[in-house]
């Protein structure tokens, strides 16, 4: 069973692209046939803002580093019912403003564990 991500983005800085893999024929008279590559041929990438404490900012650099961009974790994007399968492979070094930090983090959806 993959791990869970518990930490919540923060609203603000918080967008998300679905991207529908598609296999295209290209014909001489301008029509082109499609169709769609493979069973999950629609695939969400997230970019993603956490502020918090140095503990906060911690725990989640330590789940990411753990995870190497290569292992899949859980993780409920909005409006989905059930937690998805995500890795990222992207994020970075927090900053830090008085005692809070900021990081930003890319989640790209998986399909397999």
């Amino acid at each position: 069973m993959a791990d869970v991500f518990e930490w919540d983005p923060t609203v603000a800085n918080f967008s998300g692209t679905d991207t529908a893999t598609v296999r295209k024929a290209q014909f001489g008279d301008g029509y082109a046939q499609r169709a769609p590559d493979g069973l999950n041929n629609v695939a969400g990438s997230f970019d993603l803002q956490f502020i918090g404490d140095a503990a906060k900012i911690t725990a989640i650099r330590a789940f990411l580093i753990a995870h190497g961009g290569a292992t899949s974790f859980l993780w409920t994007p909005p409006l989905e019912a059930a937690p998805l399968l995500f890795t990222c492979a992207t994020w970075s070094r927090p900053s830090k403003d008085g005692d809070i930090y900021t990081m930003t983090a890319t989640f790209e959806q998986t399909f397999a564990p």
